[in-house]
């Protein structure tokens, strides 16, 4: 039979069968290009050998210019693991994978996906609420579980199917579960203690109705900073994540509570422009009339006026003390469960700094001049 010219021996599409795929360019093949033996070739790529630094690029170069890849199944089969992490985010099951609108949640994830490939991993979405039989057939060597809500079973499948699990501090002391936790109760006294030192006495809190152990412990924690201060509470909760119901939420604390409140912390993720627009609207001036901190990663918190206080929960230092965590577990056989606390960081802005000089607002709007009509 005739082969068609430009097809590199193989059959032409014209014949009603599809083209092989071009052989696999092994280790040999490298070598041979490269002038090299094949353990030279091999110890450069693999970051190991005492080779010069032209030998090791020279192997390098060639590799990739050649499209190289290491055999997957082979390194599984002498490795005895399959490289791949399950990643889920637990508190948005009801719409599963818009937790990539959030934009800590898209931090995050970024961040465990870059630094778990930096080690040799790679991530696999799982969407919330993942049932057994939606990952019980893939070859996963473990699965980071961020933020799972309180009747999340995935947790529960995981470990009895001993798929060691990564997540946040509701997994403490369960055999095969590690995690890494944000301080909660210090992030929300931080930004209290910040409120007070500006002269607030009026604090509100916007937090999700949320059951994550971390929107739970930010309840609590201000409940008792409340109670050490002889403050009352003033606390709304968002029915729903999003733009839309948060900024509903900051609206009925701005004017659905007995008195005005003087400071905001909006827990809750939300724009803060928007957060911002939504004070204007109810004629608050910030800072004048309203001291603002929102927990965020939203970028744009830097380029308002005035510019936002954030509060951020370092998401990149999260991924990374779980990425380190997971290492330890998998590759160095680190048996005891246990886990990080990582520090949060307040980034002060002009939005909760009381301009100098300025009294305190009043606890309640000031109410126009009553005026008569003349006499007649």
């Amino acid at each position: 039979m005739t082969k068609a010219p430009g097809h590199g021996g193989q059959p032409s599409p014209q014949d009603g069968r599809l083209s092989s795929p071009a052989p696999r360019v092994r280790l040999v093949d490298v070598a041979r290009e490269a002038g090299l033996s094949k353990t030279t070739v091999s110890a450069a790529l693999n970051g190991t050998g005492r080779l010069s630094p032209e030998v090791r690029e020279r192997a390098r170069e060639t590799a990739r210019t050649m499209g190289y890849r290491p055999n997957a199944t082979a390194r599984q089969l002498r490795a005895g693991r399959a490289r791949l992490i399950g990643y889920v985010v637990g508190e948005l099951a009801d719409v599963p994978w818009t937790f990539l609108e959030s934009p800590y949640f898209a931090r995050l994830t970024g961040a465990t996906a870059a630094t778990a490939l930096g080690r040799g991993y790679a991530m696999v979405l799982l969407p919330a609420g993942s049932l057994q039989s939606e990952w019980s057939a893939l070859p996963l060597d473990a699965v980071i579980v961020a933020d799972p809500v309180a009747d999340d079973r995935i947790v529960d499948d995981l470990l009895a199917a001993r798929i060691p699990v990564f997540s946040d501090r509701s997994v403490e002391g369960r055999p095969g579960a590690h995690w890494v936790d944000v301080d909660a109760t210090a992030a929300v006294h931080r930004a209290l203690d910040h409120f007070l030192e500006q002269g607030a006495r009026r604090p509100a809190l916007v937090v999700p109705d949320s059951t994550t152990r971390f929107h739970r412990e930010v309840f609590a924690a201000h409940h008792d900073w409340c109670a050490a201060h002889g403050l009352p509470e003033r606390a709304v909760r968002a029915a729903e994540p999003g733009n839309g119901p948060v900024v509903r939420a900051v609206e009925t604390a701005l004017t659905g509570l007995p008195e005005r409140p003087d400071a905001l912390l909006v827990v809750a993720e939300a724009s803060p422009p928007l957060v911002l627009d939504a004070a204007r609207r109810h004629g608050y001036e910030v800072p004048g009339d309203l001291l603002l901190v929102c927990v965020s990663e939203d970028e744009t918190a830097r380029h308002t006026e005035p510019q936002v206080t954030t509060l951020s929960l370092r998401p990149d230092a999260v991924a990374e003390a779980g990425i380190e965590q997971l290492v330890a577990v998998l590759e160095h056989g680190r048996g005891e469960t246990g886990g990080t606390l990582v520090p949060v960081r307040l980034d002060v802005r002009a939005s909760s700094v009381r301009p100098s000089g300025r009294p305190a607002p009043p606890a309640t709007p000031p109410q126009p001049p009553c005026t008569s009509s003349p006499p007649t």
